[in-house]
């Protein structure tokens, strides 16, 4: 499979990337012997960029992905999320993106993944007690000392993005983006594209919901989103069941549909998948296979229209710290 430059500085990359997230309870129980058997199927089949954070499962991801790789070093490139403090039970507590936080987070983040750099690091969310210029001049110095290969941005708005790539080069930007989840279109995309950033696209499944999952519990995060939740679960019922049909004509399944979709969107866009088992991993991989015409990408749009969507990604809480919905 031919890779994919990540924006105009980054390294070559498989077309689909690895989300491990989900490996780390965030969407419940997760079994660890599939999640290390997924790891390393993704990278015998090329895939070579595996996404994490220092805070999926409180440092249990990183530690993960380091008994995956222990064999596999060479082979992967690590993207890795800091700055997002939480509680034990898992609270929210806000960023912590300050210079010295930045190469605390970093150290330890080495430690655990057993590497002596990580590839792209990136803070989780905008701080907004730290200017961007601070954070991002934190990683450039790691940058010329040899730990982190190359610097990420997540969830930001334009302006931020300007300041960022102006203390230092950007490689990409990571943010939510599907069928129902297209917000980044109108003014994030095409300043990416001018500032030759690329996308590493998240939540490509607007986690399961296309794909017609339901929640696993009280510990699975999507029970308390918008989407998942009451009336809005049963309203986005008829956005799923348009997507199978579908799916259904084109011999394929919805995940593949929706990835395929994702794909057909831009060369700059590399979806993040966060499969869980090798099963997951290869229904993603055949995405690869699917072709849709400018016509097809079309007649998707209007039947699965993003308008339409009842609910929003994140709770009210959660949206009006988020930098990349601020106009």
């Amino acid at each position: 499979m031919k890779s994919v430059k990540l924006g105009s500085t980054g390294p070559d990359v498989f077309p689909i990337a690895l989300g491990c997230m989900g490996m780390s309870g965030m969407y419940g129980a997760a079994d660890e012997s599939q999640s290390l058997a997924t790891i390393r199927e993704a990278l015998d089949r090329g895939v070579n960029l595996l996404d994490t954070g220092d805070f999926y499962g409180a440092g249990h991801n990183e530690l993960l992905i380091a008994r995956a790789l222990r064999e596999n070093k060479k082979r992967a490139l690590l993207s890795v999320k800091f700055g997002a403090q939480r509680a034990p039970d898992g609270a929210w507590l806000g960023m912590d993106a300050r210079p010295a936080a930045v190469k605390n987070a970093l150290a330890h983040s080495l430690v655990r993944l057993g590497v002596d750099h990580v590839d792209i690091y990136r803070p989780a969310r905008l701080d907004p007690a730290v200017p961007i210029e601070d954070t991002i001049g934190a990683i450039a110095d790691l940058v010329k000392q040899g730990y982190v290969r190359y610097i990420g941005l997540s969830e930001v708005g334009p302006e931020t993005i300007r300041r960022a790539s102006a203390v230092h080069p950007i490689v990409d930007l990571q943010i939510e983006y599907s069928l129902v989840s297209r917000g980044p279109e109108e003014h994030i995309f095409p300043l990416l594209a001018e500032l030759g950033i690329a996308v590493t696209a998240y939540g490509v499944f607007s986690r399961g919901l296309l794909t017609g999952s339901s929640t696993s519990g009280a510990r699975d995060m999507r029970a308390q989103l918008p989407r998942f939740a009451g009336d809005n679960g049963q309203k986005n019922q008829r956005l799923v069941d348009a997507l199978a049909g579908l799916a259904k004509e084109r011999g394929a399944t919805s995940a593949e549909l929706a990835l395929a979709w994702v794909l057909a969107k831009g060369k700059g866009i590399v979806p993040v998948v966060g499969a869980r088992s090798p099963k997951q991993l290869d229904e993603s991989l055949r995405a690869l296979e699917i072709e849709l015409s400018a016509d097809e990408v079309a007649r998707i749009e209007r039947e699965v229209p993003a308008s339409a969507v009842a609910g929003t990604r994140y709770h009210d809480a959660q949206m009006k710290h988020l930098d990349s919905e601020r106009r």
